[in-house]
């Protein structure tokens, strides 16, 4: 049933860069924040097949779209087929691009149900869950793993090979086994392997790109011209433009302006008070990495209100010196100490 009219079209054009789908984070007001700063593919948080199964609340705002989002991807976890085909056809009453099955995620919670990367090391179940969208989904499906064997590509190719014969228009794949999460080397090998192996459709590589040069590096080593970021852009969403366009650092005003943006959207989304208690660790995100002093920090712990954020943002200003990073507030002439 998936793909409609759009199976001979190319799910992303050479190049493009996806911002994950990362549970806790990537609302509307996540993303939002990432396209106006270049990005264009974007996904919902991670969707439990469950919660729509069992019609929670946060599963029906999860697949919340604003009018503002040419482009949105639904990435579901899960273990049981008839979960998959339940979800797949009560998303056939939204509008989305495509639908992701999850095979990586690492998480003891998830990865303890006999989901994501584990789900990606039992492959015929993994194929069965596959099929299950396939034929319940009116929109293309794509499917992102982890490599299932460090230095051996052959189970992660064979996995990625079969899901693309039962349907698949793209695949990523993040580089490190489960074991590795979310640190620790990439192995390009394997997902070269990957690349080499599905010439004919989008092979999306993931692990580690958190700036410009490692973006080249994993282009250079993976044959992959399409990459997904992560933590790389968490609290950094300037990385999009950065290696699309060479764009540079933001300058001070731009930084505040642009925390402003994204907290104020969020209040918009869920109400002052749940959005301040949730925009901590956005906050923290900016702040991270960029100078900026301790007790700083710390006065993002206790946001509450816009007020408080404002007050937060009127006197946040780096230190004149500090340590180099790859993530900067970029100097001005009015702002020559930064």
């Amino acid at each position: 049933m998936s793909g409609g009219t759009d199976d001979r079209k190319m799910i992303y054009p050479e190049s493009a860069l996806i911002l994950a789908p990362l549970s806790g984070y990537t609302d509307w007001a996540y993303r939002r924040a990432a396209r106006r700063c270049g990005c264009r593919f974007c996904f919902t948080e991670m969707v439990d097949c469950a919660s729509l199964v069992y019609a929670s609340e946060r599963g029906r705002l999860m697949l919340y779209r604003g009018g503002d989002e040419d482009f949105l991807g639904v990435q579901l976890v899960g273990a049981v087929p008839e979960h998959f085909a339940i979800a797949a056809r009560k998303l056939n009453d939204h509008d989305f691009s495509l639908l992701d099955i999850n095979l990586g995620c690492p998480v003891p919670k998830v990865f303890g149900k006999g989901a994501g990367a584990a789900l990606g090391r039992n492959r015929e179940l993994a194929f069965r869950c596959f099929e299950a969208l396939a034929e319940n989904s009116r929109f293309p499906l794509t499917a992102k793993m982890r490599i299932v064997c460090a230095g051996d590509p052959g189970p992660t190719v064979e996995l990625a090979r079969g899901l693309v014969e039962r349907g698949a228009r793209a695949i990523t794949v993040h580089g490190r086994t489960r074991e590795g999460f979310y640190s620790g080397e990439v192995d390009f090998a394997v997902i070269r392997a990957v690349r080499e192996a599905l010439p004919h459709i989008p092979v999306i590589a993931n692990g580690g790109v958190i700036s410009v040069e490692t973006a080249r590096i994993m282009r250079e080593k993976t044959g992959c011209s399409r990459l997904m970021l992560a933590q790389g852009a968490m609290g950094n969403p300037w990385l999009f433009s950065q290696i699309a366009e060479g764009a540079d650092d933001p300058v001070l005003d731009q930084w505040k302006e642009l925390v402003r943006s994204h907290v104020s959207d969020m209040v918009s989304l869920y109400g002052e008070e749940t959005a301040l208690r949730c925009a901590r660790k956005i906050v923290h995100d900016y702040l991270k990495g960029r100078g900026f002093p301790a007790a700083l920090r710390a006065e993002a712990s206790a946001l509450v209100t816009m007020r408080d954020l404002d007050a937060l943002l009127a006197h946040a200003r780096p230190a004149v010196s500090r340590s180099p990073s790859i993530r900067s507030i970029r100097r001005t002439e009015e702002e020559p100490g930064l």
